[in-house]
């Protein structure tokens, strides 16, 4: 289930293949983000669609070849200028004059081709790790002729049409791990090879090579260009060299930012920073506008306290502590960014619900698991924190106070350089312990989500100004994180106060801590 429904989406018919198409928000400008090779569909851009629609309108489609647009076969249906001919169609059926374009690795031949053959179409350009030929591509000495039969399955030679056609999902996994080469990146790669899997070796195989340009038709599209361009790219991408972007920016007279320690498709690993360069971007190249803000002295402005609390399963307790900072620091301001339906029992009780929470993504049912509802929640928990970063943008706050709203701890952690104020981490558990039935791929993805944490938690001490864990150490499993990792006890006790059950004083220690900050 995704964070956000699109406000409108249909087919368009070219030649007749039918390309399907989503809109989503509204605002100043129109944000284009093109499919990239057709082993996605257009969940590939579904960090930026959630959240940059937020304060753009925001146009995708399917590609060719996947999702519910047509599989069109016979190599010449994925020629690049289909893709750009199809680019153009959707722009057409969503009446869009004009866009910011966002392309990602192949997808960024038919952003430049897009740019330099229809200059009125193309507001802005977005490149993220390019494929463009602008310098020497990455060596792979396994790599074997993409259309004889494979003699190995290490590595690089995995990308031949047998071998797909013997084993397509196991391609799928080598390929995804290779475009997302940090750690922990679990949850990216599974999600992609369900996607792959949409499409069939066959389709795959016809879009092969279909895209041929030489390093001088390349520069001479990008002089053909008259657009403003950004250029992203991670100095750690293994399958598109660093100086393939930096040459771009070069020639665009671009603006380059490099990801340092970051793989390919930063959009997904890191979608808060990239986010916010596209937003950053696109603000820089549309026409100056007058703006309303609102500003109040620091000496001027009353203690603000923010609340997150992570589902209606920790409203009651956060409702307790709330009165009990109130009773500690008299003239305090309590707000409350909570979805539904919490959002409704605070309101009830004559709370404070700030008015972003409406954009907050309302309940999903994904299913009795909580391990597998917490990895789908990906879309969730991110825009959860962007909308929390929104907010203290708009108007300072003192204290965030975070109650198993485990996307505002995480992306936090990922982002630390956006903390601008106190900040509390409240809980009543400490990750995941696999079942005694659970098989080796759950254990190990369990004891992966579980080293992240503790790696995040160990290098960014200074992010939790104050970690509660709501109850005692009895509560917690008497086991270890994982193989060769904490004892969860021994480590918890190092790195949260605990507080006592609710009804035992825990509400009383929680506030008194919280209003330390105050």
């Amino acid at each position: 289930m995704r964070a956000r429904e699109p406000d409108e989406s249909g087919y368009v018919v070219r030649d007749g293949v039918r390309l399907y198409w989503e809109a989503y928000g509204r605002g100043s400008a129109t944000i284009l983000m093109l499919p990239t090779w057709s082993v996605l569909d257009s969940a590939h851009g579904r960090f930026q669609l959630i959240d940059l629609s937020r304060h753009y309108r925001v146009v995708t489609f399917d590609p060719r070849g996947n999702g519910r647009s047509d599989r069109p076969s016979g190599r010449a249906a994925y020629a690049g200028g289909e893709f750009v001919a199809d680019a153009v169609a959707v722009l057409d059926a969503t009446q869009t004059d004009r866009a910011v374009v966002v392309a990602c690795s192949l997808a960024t031949h038919w952003l430049l081709r897009l740019a330099a053959d229809h200059l009125d179409r193309v507001l802005g350009a977005v490149a993220s790790g390019t494929n463009l030929p602008l310098a020497p591509d990455h060596d792979y000495p396994e790599a074997g002729p993409f259309v004889e039969p494979y003699r190995s399955t290490e590595g690089w030679a995995k990308f031949n049409a047998d071998y797909w056609r013997t084993d397509y999902e196991g391609f799928l996994r080598f390929f995804f791990s290779q475009v997302w080469t940090e750690a922990h990146s679990e949850r990216l790669i599974d999600s992609c090879v369900a996607n792959g899997l949409q499409s069939t070796p066959e389709t795959l195989i016809d879009t092969v090579g279909t895209n041929p340009m030489t390093d001088q038709e390349a520069i001479e599209l990008i002089r053909r260009t008259r657009c403003p361009w950004l250029v992203v790219h991670g100095d750690g991408d293994a399958l598109q060299p660093h100086a393939r972007g930096e040459r771009l920016a070069a020639e665009a007279k671009a603006s380059l930012v490099t990801m340092a320690g970051a793989g390919h498709c930063s959009g997904n690993r890191d979608p808060v920073r990239f986010n916010l360069l596209i937003r950053e971007f696109t603000e820089e190249i549309l026409p100056w506008r007058p703006r309303r803000r609102f500003w109040t002295r620091a000496r001027s402005r009353p203690r603000r306290v923010l609340i997150v609390p992570g589902g209606p399963e920790t409203v009651s307790r956060d409702l307790l502590i709330a009165d009990a900072l109130r009773a500690r620091r008299g003239g305090i301001r309590i707000e409350w960014l909570a979805a539904e339906p919490a959002r409704t029992v605070l309101a009830d009780y004559g709370e404070t619900i700030h008015p972003a929470s409406a954009d907050l993504p309302g309940p999903a049912d994904r299913g009795p698991d909580a391990f597998v509802a917490w990895r789908e929640s990906d879309e969730d928990h991110f825009l959860s924190f962007m909308i929390l970063n929104d907010v203290v943008d708009e108007e300072p706050v003192d204290l965030v106070v975070a109650d198993g709203a485990w996307g505002i701890d995480h992306h936090l952690h990922e982002n630390p350089e956006l903390k601008r104020f106190a900040y509390a981490w409240l809980t009543d558990g400490v990750r995941w312990v696999p079942e005694p039935e659970a098989d080796e791929r759950r254990r190990y993805l369990m004891t992966d989500a579980n080293a992240e944490m503790l790696e995040q938690a160990e290098r960014y001490r200074r992010v939790r100004d104050r970690a509660l864990f709501i109850g005692d150490t009895g509560d917690l499993p008497s086991a270890a994180f994982g193989a060769a990792m904490p004892d969860i006890r021994t480590w918890a006790k190092d790195h949260f106060t605990f507080t006592g059950p609710v009804a035992d004083g825990g509400v009383e220690l929680a506030a008194a801590r919280l209003a330390e900050l105050l």
